[in-house]
């Protein structure tokens, strides 16, 4: 389980602070929920490593995350742009996800396991510029698989993608997050996401979590 305790975090300079406690099971999706600048980016910079605690505690089956850097933490971010290299194929951009040192050989078969998985079987040699919306999620998807870590976070990543794509997009993430025993946490707005993928919601509240 992931599981943070009262982290605590202000800005520099900013007297407004945040206190977030909360509990992420695997296989399961925990929706955060929240008015713009209540502290969702906050959140999840803190789950990152990107920001640190002023105090409080995070640990994912018992272990200290906050002692770990960004790179090194077990977990992946998948964001609403998807942050992929436009003139590289489907195949390299999820490649990016292959641990250093991967063998040649192991490492396209693993790409392919992983294209397939998403629903993107044979697009290995495309180029990421000529694929949908949608399309482009999965390949971050399928960079996420070959990262293999245990922790997804989640900012808004189905929000520029329309409704047929965003739906399908969502039930991939879900179905991904049973079948890998992903603790994934979701950050949005959009009430049919949190409706759909949901197991737990919380919303930010004054700079706390609540439960909803």
């Amino acid at each position: 389980m992931l599981r943070a305790d009262d982290l605590v975090f202000a800005h520099p300079g900013q007297q407004k602070s945040y206190h977030f406690s909360l509990e992420a099971r695997p296989g399961e999706v925990t929706a955060i929920s929240g008015a713009s600048g209540s502290g969702k980016s906050t959140l999840l910079d803190l789950l990152a490593g990107f920001i640190a605690p002023v105090s409080g505690t995070l640990t994912l089956d018992g272990e200290d995350l906050l002692s770990f850097p960004p790179e090194a933490r077990p977990v992946s971010l998948l964001l609403q742009a998807d942050n992929l290299f436009e003139h590289l194929s489907a195949q390299d951009n999820a490649a990016l996800g292959l641990p250093r040192g991967t063998p040649k050989a192991t490492g396209l078969q693993q790409v392919a396991e992983a294209l397939a998985e998403v629903g993107l079987a044979g697009f290995e040699a495309k180029q990421v510029a000529n694929l949908s919306g949608g399309q482009k999620q999965r390949v971050a998807l399928a960079r996420t698989l070959l990262r293999n870590r245990p922790v997804l976070l989640l900012d808004e990543p189905f929000s520029a993608l329309d409704d047929d794509t965003r739906r399908t997009t969502r039930e991939l993430v879900g179905d991904l997050t049973r079948r890998h025993k992903w603790h994934t946490v979701l950050v949005s707005h959009h009430a049919d996401d949190i409706a759909a993928l949901a197991s737990v919601h919380y919303r930010i509240v004054a700079g706390r979590l609540e439960r909803v």
